[in-house]
């Protein structure tokens, strides 16, 4: 039987005071503001529930996430900077819902898909995890806090060479930067990921939710300010001539002619 906060896009299975968190948009999940919604939506009232302690969140396909997407609904300019604006608005509310959350990550964390799975408390990953910051390469600045997020989990010099480089960040490598908790098998991946949120929560809930609340901190006010910042960047160079070229030379699969306009 369905739970009643399943949509069809992200479905919820509780078991044992665990809610796995599933998103369904093959083979890449790629996200938008009505997906992040949905997410906030469903986290917030799984932080309310007595029979819910911890989060598992996984993805459905070989991709955990391979970013945002708009383009495809043919939005303008305006139409695109106010919707990334009200997206950040909502992944605001994932950093604040007051619920602990364990992020199983196979195949691509890209982009805005390494700024989701960053917003949980813990990852598990696989050989097959690429963890990537590539906004550079397409002339664009990153997003989704990732300003603050990234080098609280592997420090600033890493995620500095991360953000100005784009390079894929293979999974043995996050779990040894301490991008992710946990490394095994893919076959292994959701059992443990769900095996790590069912300890968490095992814990006293009023102990459990006051220490998640404590070590978070002021994180979703950080966040907050980054988006902020990260927005106002991302619509300065939304317009220009070179992130044109970026999407078209990555479409593409062609290296980029960037001309510094």
């Amino acid at each position: 039987m369905s739970h009643p906060l399943s949509t069809e896009e992200v479905s919820v299975e509780l078991k044992d005071l665990v809610a796995t968190l599933e998103i369904h948009r093959p083979p890449n999940n790629f996200f938008d503001f009505a997906l992040i919604q949905q997410l906030a939506g469903i986290y917030e009232a799984l932080a309310e529930a007595d029979d819910c302690r911890a989060i598992m969140l996984c993805a459905e396909g070989k991709n955990f996430c391979a970013g945002a997407n708009f383009a495809s609904r043919g939005f303008g300019k305006d139409q695109l900077e106010g919707q990334a604006g009200q997206l950040y608005i909502e992944a605001i509310r994932l950093f604040r819902a007051n619920i602990p959350v364990v992020a199983a990550v196979q195949g691509a964390a890209i982009g805005g898909g390494l700024g989701l799975a960053m917003s949980a408390d813990f990852r598990v990953t696989c050989e097959e995890g690429r963890f990537a910051a590539n906004f550079v390469r397409l002339a664009f600045h990153h997003g989704f806090g990732l300003t603050v997020t990234l080098p609280r989990a592997i420090g600033q010099q890493r995620a500095e060479l991360m953000l100005m480089t784009g390079r894929r960040i293979k999974g043995q490598q996050a779990y040894e930067w301490g991008m992710a908790d946990e490394f095994v098998p893919m076959d292994q991946l959701r059992e443990r990921a769900w095996a790590l949120a069912r300890e968490i929560a095992e814990g006293g809930p009023l102990a459990l939710k006051t220490i998640h609340q404590t070590m978070r901190g002021k994180l979703p006010d950080e966040v907050r300010a980054a988006t902020d910042h990260e927005l106002d960047i991302q619509n300065q160079l939304r317009v220009t001539e070179d992130f044109k070229e970026g999407v078209e030379s990555t479409n593409a699969r062609r290296p980029a002619n960037f001309k510094g306009r």
